[in-house]
């Protein structure tokens, strides 16, 4: 890799300046931890330590060592952050975007509302830079590299779990540049039946707006009812087989007022969403061996506007069909070895327009192994293959594949030291390839502190359409000589805890440094816009989020929890000849973000509020297009009545801020979600 000797020695330097004091102290005898409060901390609470020490909870867990991707993800160390089940019901997102932008504040990029393209971005990177996992296995598109927020249905997600920077040693997925966001689905079912159902209606605030022409509209009030969504689940279990049916549908108008150029309201048309999904999961488990098919349904029919602010539309159709065979078998040869596989077919079609049609099969293949040596050395290794073959109208038929093989050692040692390994062979069916290694690096001086250190390469390969993409138009090509993004490392962290009788003060900070080359941008050249590999970059940055709770044995509340985020990163542009000193941002990578959040819970409900702060952004590469800085505060209420049922109600961007997150896309003002659930037989 040319040109990164310099950034990369001066992050290292950094790094290890600022944590050269707390590596040089003795670790002492370890302090017995007070006795805790009546309840844990919540879901969003970062984790930490090294071998055996497993969250025992209710997923399906094989045992210790046994490192299994629908268990629960091994602490690691690396920046992690969890969030489970009753955190997801209780925020009631319209999608997984909105629901990481409300938790852990992750930067989100939309061109407007429900079903809309929207990328969520990491320490600078977006989502075709994030490696997203469902049950471990990868669901990025092999196509475009991009994740569909939409497909997801919340319902089904039993715990979230995300693993900042590209030192991820756990799954060893290639092009997971910025992060990794692990979707679990996978739960222990006892035996009977359980079903459960939800229903939600959004609504926008009706008034006058302007029309093209200059003509006044008069105030729509079915904006009250602009979006619904529901969703329907039932389980059934038996002694060995477990099966699950979930159904899910959302109808968005996405019909809400903004401001134009010229401080004109108007209001979003031909932006309509109707979408649908199935899941049927099917889980047959031996004492020693657990088979899971899951099939997956996604279709949508959608109004994509001709620009952010235009009444005319183009009409797209999209329908998915994904067949995933998850085996596990934990305790081979008296419990030191275990193997887990994953193979994962995905039809996909697309209809745009009526000039522009593409029809996509995929294969995704994984297979980890793990041999434990001793209760000190795990030895992982395995295997990854992806497959992609694409029928366009504009590029007839095409093809390739990429993959690798990896070993992982992990290692402890007394007073507290862990060490894990990684080195990962990637290649493509382009002849193109990369050594990827890793390390990673913890200290634990006592029970309530915990260091962390990695030192890492990130490869990504290009994506199928930056390969091979035409427009109908052919104003938009792909490029076929691309080289693949490659990037160098670092970042070091603390987590920290602290418990007394009646509270609990954790939190985490990390600190990171990254550089990038070879980064893969379009640009336009004549009439043209094809991909090229102009980008380099340097990322620094730090990552601070502490959290308060306070626990009362009596009274009407139970709990109270504040906590804050804190994301401070310095980005640069370094193509063309750039430096540092030119002082030209990343596109679309804010400065930083921030976020408060307050908690009151009481027995059987709870209030939140949560405030999203995202400075200064740009949308070009010459920093020409500054998009405002803006803050979103949302305020949650859940509601039990009796066992089974929920009520609830929430009130996004409640200040009502007129903002973009891609450039000349309006973005919704106030909203109001109010709905219900339910849930019978668990």
């Amino acid at each position: 890799m040319k040109n990164k000797t310099l950034p990369f020695l001066t992050s290292l330097f950094f790094l290890f300046v600022f944590f050269n004091p707390l590596f040089a102290q003795q670790s002492g005898a370890e302090r017995n931890s007070p006795d805790g409060p009546p309840t844990g901390p919540s879901a969003a609470s970062p984790s930490w330590g090294w071998g055996s020490e497993w969250e025992e909870d209710e997923f399906l867990n094989y045992g210790e060592g046994s490192g299994l991707t629908v268990t629960g993800t091994r602490k690691t160390s690396q920046q992690m952050e969890v969030i489970d089940k009753e955190e997801i019901e209780k925020r009631a997102a319209a999608d997984l975007g909105v629901l990481l932008e409300e938790v852990i504040d992750a930067g989100i990029t939309s061109y407007g509302g429900y079903g809309n393209q929207t990328s969520i971005n990491i320490r600078g990177f977006d989502s075709s830079r994030i490696a997203f996992l469902i049950d471990g296995v990868p669901a990025n598109s092999p196509k475009s590299g991009e994740f569909d927020v939409s497909k997801i249905d919340l319902s089904r997600v039993e715990r979230i779990e995300i693993i900042y920077g590209a030192s991820d040693a756990k799954f060893n997925v290639t092009g997971a540049l910025g992060g990794v966001i692990n979707i679990i689905t996978k739960k222990k079912r006892a035996e009977g039946l359980s079903f459960g159902f939800g229903f939600s209606n959004l609504s926008y605030m009706p008034g006058v707006y302007n029309k093209n022409g200059g003509s006044l509209g008069e105030r729509r009030y079915e904006d009250l009812a602009d979006s619904q969504n529901v969703y329907f689940n039932v389980g059934a279990g038996f002694k060995k087989i477990k099966a699950e049916l979930s159904l899910k549908s959302t109808r968005a108008a996405n019909h809400y007022l903004y401001k134009d150029y010229y401080g004109f309201a108007r209001r979003k048309q031909s932006n309509e969403v109707l979408d649908f999904g199935a899941g049927l999961s099917l889980l047959w488990a031996e004492p020693n061996l657990d088979v899971n098919s899951t099939t997956d349904v996604y279709g949508a029919a959608r109004n994509y506007p001709v620009t952010g602010t235009a009444e005319g539309a183009a009409r797209a159709e999209d329908f998915s069909l994904k067949e995933t065979l998850i085996f596990n078998a934990p305790k081979l040869f008296g419990g030191n070895l275990s193997t887990e596989g994953s193979i994962s077919y995905t039809y996909e079609k697309g209809v745009y327009g009526v000039i522009s049609s593409n029809s996509g099969h995929y294969l995704n293949a994984v297979n980890r192994w793990a041999v434990s040596f001793s209760p000190e050395i795990t030895l992982r290794f395995g295997a990854d293959l992806r497959a992609v073959g694409v029928d366009s109208t504009e590029d007839g038929k095409r093809g390739g594949a990429d993959g690798g093989v990896y070993v992982t050692g992990e290692f402890e040692w007394p007073n507290g030291f862990g060490a894990q390994a990684s080195v990962k062979a990637a290649g493509d069916s382009r002849s193109q390839g990369a050594v990827i290694p890793k390390i990673g690096l913890l200290w634990r001086p006592v029970e309530n502190i915990t260091v962390k250190n990695n030192y890492f390469r990130g490869f990504k390969f290009p994506d199928f359409d930056d390969l091979y993409y035409r427009s109908p138009d052919g104003l938009y090509v792909g490029n076929p000589e691309l080289l693949p993004e490659d990037a160098l490392g670092a970042d070091a962290g603390l987590d920290f805890t602290m418990q007394g009788r009646a509270f609990t003060f954790e939190g985490s900070v990390s600190f990171y440094a990254q550089y990038t080359e070879d980064s893969i941008h379009w640009v336009k050249q004549g009439a043209r816009w094809r991909p090229e590999n102009i980008g380099e970059a340097f990322f620094a940055g730090v990552d601070l989020r502490p959290s308060f709770t306070l626990y009362f044995e009596s009274g009407p509340f139970t709990q109270i929890k504040l906590g804050a985020s804190c994301q401070a990163q310095y980005s640069r542009l370094l193509n063309g000849g750039l430096v540092l000193e030119d002082g030209l941002h990343i596109p679309y990578s804010p400065a930083w973000i921030g976020g408060l959040h307050a908690e009151v819970r009481w027995e059987t409900g709870s209030f939140n509020a949560g405030a999203h702060i995202e400075s200064e952004r740009f949308a070009d590469t010459l920093n020409l297009m500054p998009l405002s800085p803006y803050c979103l505060l949302t305020l949650t209420l859940n509601q039990n009545i009796g066992k089974n049922w929920t009520v609830f109600a929430v009130l996004r961007n409640a200040l009502n801020s007129l903002y973009t997150s891609f450039a000349e896309y309006p973005m919704p003002g106030v909203n109001l979600t109010a709905g219900f659930r339910a849930r019978f037989g668990e």
